[in-house]
């Protein structure tokens, strides 16, 4: 046997070793990265100093199950002047092609300023002006209903009230525009770290969204210092630990969340690691919607984490595991699921359908009668639960073995 093989058999074969069974995560995928490089030359050149993602990867990923794709994207060159300014047409048209391009799939795209709460390398203190550029932003896409905003990647360094702020202008510019059907992502301050959210980012339970559709995304990584630059995981069930405090804040101020990056060495100890994270997320999927992996692109080379299709690091290693936390996962359970993810038990369930603030009442079984509720599995190759969705939603094919209530 070769061992450059060997990693790979034995990822394999451990991927094998799980008993398959039902994802109850609402969203699982990757992150796109490419536009958001060459930041040391803005505007720079595509083709040289950054790329967008690629369509066959993203369709890859798309066809092992993936439904959300995060695309970093550079705030100085989709608005190069200041932020109050015009787009540039070039860059905003190619931001555009690649949302469609993932929302036509049928998947969901999170538009991502990749900027840290920063333009031009200082410190976003205006309000009214990012306020402006969310409006450029959002004002593009208020029609297309799988486009998410995440108003900033990883806030660090800052004063906490400045990012509870800046966040809440986002949020209230873009419901401004007339895009009230779309999801919001708010990330926090010190890099938006789940490990340090419930010391960090406790006054973030104060923003406010007209639509209720307000969803905090996290990332963690596992390395020593959370900074995501190691392919070494401080133990083999650090994940778990690293998420704790920040279900448990979730749950106290009754929100929900997803884990936006996450990632880990190509080892054992890391996988296992990666695991027992993902696993406790579906554990308390009442407040967990579900994590993209960084990251995805077409530049990574033998980037550690790389998931690029087909010769990155983490595509060899971590694919067949991370399929089983996707929406579309074989051996799905017969059980109705909440919008939360939530398994319902195998019997008559008055279940309240919640999405940070706004209630539908369903009355889900698990019986030949059953309703899915609202983004639920209804259907698919080899589905065998329920097919009705709750009074108001329709089962809508996502692809061959995913049907989806929308």
């Amino acid at each position: 046997m070769k061992l450059f093989l060997l990693p790979l058999l034995l990822s394999q074969a451990w991927a094998l070793s799980r008993a398959k069974r039902s994802s109850s995560f609402l969203w699982f995928g990757s992150n796109e990265s490419g536009a958001e490089f060459g930041q040391t030359n803005i505007p720079g050149v595509l083709g040289t100093d950054y790329i967008w993602p690629d369509t066959a990867g993203i369709t890859t990923l798309y066809n092992a199950g993936m439904n959300i794709f995060r695309v970093p994207f550079l705030m100085e060159r989709l608005v190069p002047t200041n932020l109050t300014g015009a787009a540039d047409a070039t860059y905003m048209a190619d931001l555009k092609a690649t949302v469609e391009t993932i929302t036509d799939l049928g998947a969901y795209a999170v538009v991502d300023p990749h900027n840290f709460g920063r333009y031009y390398g200082n410190i976003i203190t205006s309000t009214s002006d990012f306020a402006a550029f969310w409006t450029t932003v959002a004002s593009e896409f208020t029609t297309n209903d799988r486009v998410i905003f995440d108003t900033n990647n990883e806030y660090h360094d800052m004063t906490q009230s400045l990012v509870l702020s800046l966040n809440q202008a986002a949020i209230t510019a873009i419901r401004a525009t007339g895009a009230t059907t779309q999801y919001i992502f708010a990330e926090g301050n010190s890099y938006s770290g789940a490990w340090t959210w419930s010391t960090t980012n406790t006054d973030l339970a104060n923003l406010t969204d007209p639509s209720n559709k307000l969803i905090y995304e996290m990332h963690q990584y596992l390395d020593s210092d959370g900074s995501g630059t190691s392919s070494t995981c401080v133990s083999s069930t650090i994940g778990a630990e690293r998420i704790s405090t920040a279900t448990t804040w979730l749950r106290e101020n009754g929100k929900l969340a997803v884990l936006g990056e996450f990632a880990g060495g190509a080892n054992d100890v890391c996988q296992e690691a990666v695991t027992g994270m993902l696993d406790a997320m579906e554990d308390s999927s009442d407040v967990w919607l579900g994590g993209m992996w960084w990251s995805a692109g077409p530049w990574w080379g033998d980037y550690i984490f790389s998931l690029e299709p087909t010769d990155g690091t983490a595509y060899d290693y971590y694919l067949e595991l991370l399929e089983e936390y996707t929406p579309g996962s074989s051996g799905a359970s017969t059980s109705a699921v909440s919008a939360t993810g939530t398994a319902s038990a195998s019997k008559t369930t008055s279940t309240t359908i919640s999405t940070v603030g706004v209630s539908t009442t369903a009355t889900a079984t698990a019986t030949s009668t059953a309703v899915a509720a609202p983004y639920a599995q209804c259907g698919g190759e080899g589905w065998t639960g329920v097919t009705t969705c709750v009074s108001g939603y329709t089962c809508t094919e996502m692809n061959e073995w995913y049907w989806q209530c929308t």
